[in-house]
């Protein structure tokens, strides 16, 4: 008797792109695998449904994808040199992605592999005598609808395949929405509600179901002048959003920024989650991404800097700004986190290791932090850490104060190193051990708020019902209470409902998702005024249609590339 353990890549895959079609397996007989028990069996089957989660969800993957190619973030030519990268984050941001973008056939390799870890782990489970092997099985096929999600999101197709020797069908439009809900509805039953939020659980299906029937509009017709919200599929995420919120098993953090905390992954709010706890070998770059490269966030490792990467633009800026002035947009806590006290008491320009925390939040004006001289960070005559005004000595540019400002554009004065304010969400690792491996604070696939959020949205959708939706916004708006209180709104609609969104989940991939919702991607916002609707989903890597060319027709290029 054999049991199938994990898929291996197929001839093209070692070629560095992986396929869907003519997938192989790795086939251990019981002499490899002996003196394992059934429940090792199990685990063993399971852990590479979910192993890549952490490389799809990379800065430069899934992230860049959802929000480098929104109004809110942009990522300019650095300095002339750096995140030139041919031109690809400058084409995300204006909608001339092409097909031969790396980051989309990294983002496209991942998902593909993990649909086909997820069908091997599918035939595997059944074969196991133990108690987990079920719920595992469910877990897996559950898993194998969200990574179709996303491939549904993305590229507007999906792959239907149970055995593994044999070919996907592909599906596109409304079949290839209702094979996702049908398998996502199918598993629900046999999900468990004890697990964590590194694991398909009942809450996290409820959560993505409550998602996919939000987005049916869209998946049904991706083109659509205008999306027709059925009344069914309002009431469905309102059924799904009452189930998580009326469980009682998920809570709204008082302080924000915990919720991106290094140890999140017991963070209430988190609903579903990428597990990056440092014991599984987290390494996402997200707290890195967006922060100059004179700003040192752990002081034991005087090597790691940030990237200076991607700013939010403008636009997104001024929807804080002019929701809340007269008043600065700091009275949402939701916007900043002040960690450094040098920035309201410059006396305060000593700082002991265990106290240092770089600000959170989006970053604005002149930078204060660690200093470094010839590689080593300065130290005050007590021995504590010495925080000072930041210059871009690392650009060479010592007399450049790091100094962040509004402007953020594709011109040379826009693209310097200091332009644009910056987001610092995720915290940076406190267990690394190089400053910049082990980033693990859990990334939030769902979480209690964006709940909250949805149901309010179908509630608008459905029949208009502003009152509930201004109580849902309001009842995430109370939650934040640390240092201060998010300030309540007094009324709702869906624009209002698009902008509480934006401040709720900014950073957080699913900017470009809510855009094309609320018919607002084909909009102009800096360096951006791209109208066309195909750009809704983005090519199909080149490499991708090219490895099954050796079956004409079968893997075809979106309209529009």
């Amino acid at each position: 008797m054999k049991k199938t353990l994990l898929s291996i890549l197929t001839a093209i895959a070692l070629t560095g792109t992986y396929s869907c079609t003519n997938l192989a397996e790795n086939v251990l007989d019981e002499a490899s695998v002996s003196g394992l028990s059934n429940q090792q069996l199990a685990d063993g089957n399971i852990a590479p449904v979910y192993a890549l989660l952490p490389n799809i969800f990379l800065h430069t993957n899934y992230f860049a994808i959802q929000e480098i190619s929104t109004d809110e973030a942009i990522l300019p030519y650095r300095g002339g040199t750096d995140w030139g990268d041919n031109g690809i984050y400058l084409a995300l941001h204006q909608h001339t992605t092409t097909s031969t973008d790396p980051n989309l056939l990294s983002t496209w390799n991942n998902l593909v592999q993990s649909l086909s870890r997820s069908v091997s782990a599918i035939n595997a489970l059944p074969t196991l005598n133990d108690a987990s092997a079920k719920v595992y099985l469910a877990e897996a096929r559950g898993m194998r609808a969200y990574y179709n999600m996303l491939l549904l999101d993305l590229f507007g197709i999906v792959f239907v395949k149970e055995d593994p020797q044999s070919t996907s069908t592909i599906l596109r439009g409304e079949a290839a929405y209702n094979y996702v809900l049908s398998e996502m509805l199918a598993v629900e039953p046999n999900l468990l509600t004890t697990v964590g939020p590194g694991r398909l659980s009942k809450g996290a299906a409820w959560g993505l179901l409550a998602r996919m029937y939000l987005n049916a509009a869209v998946y049904r017709n991706r083109t659509a002048t205008s999306f027709t919200f059925q009344s069914t599929d309002m009431d469905n995420v309102i059924s799904y959003c009452d189930k998580i919120i009326n469980s009682g098993q998920y809570q709204l953090a008082s302080d924000y920024f915990t919720i991106f905390n290094q140890d999140n992954h017991n963070n209430k709010e988190l609903i579903f989650a990428v597990d990056q706890r440092a014991e599984l070998n987290g390494n996402n770059r997200l707290p890195y991404f967006s922060l100059s490269g004179n700003q040192f966030p752990i002081p034991a490792y005087p090597a790691a800097n940030g990237t200076d990467g991607p700013a939010i633009t403008p636009d997104f800026y001024q929807s804080w700004a002019q929701a809340y002035s007269p008043k600065d947009p700091t009275v949402d806590p939701r916007f900043y986190r002040q960690n450094l006290s040098i920035y309201s008491n410059p006396g305060d320009s000593c700082v002991a290791e265990s106290n240092f925390n770089i600000n959170r939040g989006i970053l604005r004006g002149q930078q204060y932090g660690l200093l470094r001289v010839n590689g080593a960070f300065l130290k005050c005559p007590n021995g504590n850490y010495k925080v000072g005004k930041l210059f871009n000595v690392t650009r060479n540019l010592p007399t450049v104060p790091v100094n962040f400002t509004e402007q953020v554009d594709f011109t040379v004065a826009g693209s310097n190193y200091s332009t644009g304010y910056r987001v610092e969400k995720y915290e940076f690792s406190k267990k690394s051990t190089s400053g910049r491996n082990l980033g693990d604070a859990d990334i939030s696939i769902i979480r209690l708020a964006d709940v909250y959020l949805m149901r309010a949205e179908a509630k608008l959708r459905k029949s208009n019902d502003a009152a509930s939706a201004l109580a849902d916004v309001n009842t995430v708006r109370a939650a934040r209470t640390f240092p201060t209180t998010t300030p309540a709104l007094t009324s709702m609609s869906l624009d209002l409902l698009f902008r509480e969104r934006g401040f709720e989940l900014y950073w957080e991939m699913v900017r470009r998702t809510d855009m094309i919702r609320f018919g607002k991607y084909e909009g102009t916002w800096t360096e951006k005024t791209n109208t066309d609707v195909r750009k809704r989903l983005f090519p199909i890597p080149q490499t991708a249609i090219d490895g099954a060319s050796n079956i004409p027709g079968y893997l075809t290029q979106n309209e529009g590339y």
